[in-house]
């Protein structure tokens, strides 16, 4: 039985051999003809990674080489990371997020315990690693937008398959941060009171016109048009969002009163008719900072004078619009949400107003996606089984990582969310048709009985 090793940075040794924590130049350099070699040199290898940690570090991670020894971190590991071969140590000289979640999607190293607690521990590595070379940036990011890159990005993302996504959505498929009023409702319900909370905010009219700009599978617009009595045009880049939301559509006999459009919201005109309401839900996020601008101005173009927009989506945290820290950026651009970019949400008003849009309301919802990303977790490791008949081993543990990363980001004050309610600009009082009070969002009366 190969023999548990526990670590102790203070003595730059592995307790339980001698070998000295030198040999951290193995990892990269000579790993290639180091697989199966004993168990002294791997315990070198390990401590030469380890030695690169904070002194003093703990935390509940069992490492298992692969020549099957085990050294613990710290009491009680939740976590066993096994690595497959000896090359394998190079995602662990510099175990930032994306070199973790790199390396285990890709195969070279597998994780076992709760998702949770795995989150905890890779952010606990990259945290370590950050701190001991004195750096925490986050760095502003420039992606390339355009229809062709944008097109490719949604597919990226969106078309994995709607089987996939329905084993661990809700039943409407509702695909953003859903609302809990109070905090402990089931997520079916939060998405409803989500939509709701939204088409209220926009005081949504029977036979007013409503533009949906990236609608998802159509929740939102079949709810707009079923209960508040509205003619919705859903316009999305997703074949697979646009062939299902029209399937649901036709399936509720909206046909005559919701209108789903495979469509660039660059295409949208004046001459195909001007809009009451305007929501984009989740959909700035794929915009590109230098082109909020354009966007805002697109929806202030065909916004009836009077109407109302309301903007839904994923900002940064930092004030310069800097990429979420870690590495976990890097990760997400490059296996999950190709070329997202989150503005602060100084950087968003601003934009917004620059296109003609004036801010009435703003809400944080923060706390909100956190909750609705660990259930959607939850979901996705209850399905496990089925999900990974769906897709590959890789998409899986891409999503997988993915999730339940975003919830602790969230959670952690990475990234926020902000629901954002505008008009027009301008000098006319016609322009903001909203009561004197916020109350209205919520059904209370504005006169005492």
């Amino acid at each position: 039985m190969p023999k548990l090793l526990i670590y102790d940075r203070n003595v730059t040794r592995i307790r339980g051999m001698g070998q000295p924590a030198d040999a951290a130049d193995f990892v990269s350099e000579n790993a290639s003809n180091l697989d199966g070699q004993g168990s002294d040199l791997a315990a070198g290898m390990v401590a030469g990674v380890l030695g690169r940690l904070p002194r003093g570090l703990k935390m509940p991670l069992r490492l298992v080489l692969w020549n099957g020894q085990q050294i613990d971190l710290g009491p009680k590991p939740k976590v066993s990371l096994r690595l497959a071969a000896a090359k394998s140590m190079a995602y662990l000289r510099q175990p930032s997020i994306n070199h973790l979640a790199e390396a285990y999607v890709n195969g070279h190293f597998d994780l076992s315990g709760d998702v949770n607690d795995i989150v905890e521990v890779a952010m606990g590595l990259a945290v370590a690693n950050e701190s001991s070379q004195g750096r925490f940036a986050r760095l502003l990011k420039a992606a390339r937008h355009n229809k062709t890159v944008d097109k490719s990005s949604i597919a990226h993302h969106y078309d994995v398959s709607n089987a996939f996504y329905q084993q661990w959505l809700d039943e409407r498929m509702v695909y953003s941060c859903a609302y809990y009023p109070l905090g402990n409702e089931a997520l079916a319900d939060a998405q409803v009171a989500k939509i709701d909370h939204i088409l209220k905010k926009l005081m949504l009219q029977k036979n007013e016109r409503l533009l949906d700009i990236g609608c998802g599978w159509g929740a939102l617009a079949i709810r707009a048009a079923q209960t508040f009595g509205a003619r919705v045009v859903g316009i999305t880049l997703s074949q697979n969002q646009y062939e299902l939301a029209t399937e649901r559509v036709a399936r509720a006999g909206l046909q005559q009163r919701v209108d789903i459009r495979l469509m660039d919201y660059r295409d949208l005109s004046p001459r195909d008719g001007m809009f009451d309401k305007i929501t984009s839900i989740g959909m700035f996020e794929h915009v590109g900072l230098k082109h909020l601008g354009a966007y805002f101005g697109k929806m202030a173009s065909v916004l009836k004078d009077g109407g109302l927009v309301l903007n839904h989506g994923i900002t940064s945290t930092d004030p310069g619009s800097g990429s979420t820290p870690l590495g976990a950026a890097e990760f997400i651009d490059k296996y999950v949400f190709p070329n997202g970019e989150l503005p602060h949400i100084g950087l968003a008003l601003g934009e917004m107003q620059a296109g003609g849009i004036e801010a009435l309301d703003v809400e944080c919802l923060r706390r909100h996606y956190a909750r609705t990303l660990a259930q959607w977790s939850h979901n996705f490791e209850m399905q496990s089984g089925t999900l990974r008949h769906l897709v590959d081993e890789k998409t899986w543990r891409i999503w997988r990582i993915y999730l339940a990363g975003c919830a602790y980001a969230f959670l952690k004050n990475w990234v926020s969310l902000y629901q954002v309610l505008g008009c027009k600009a301008g000098q006319g009082a016609s322009l903001n048709p909203t009561p004197w009070s916020r109350a209205y969002m919520y059904g209370i009366g504005l006169h005492p009985s």
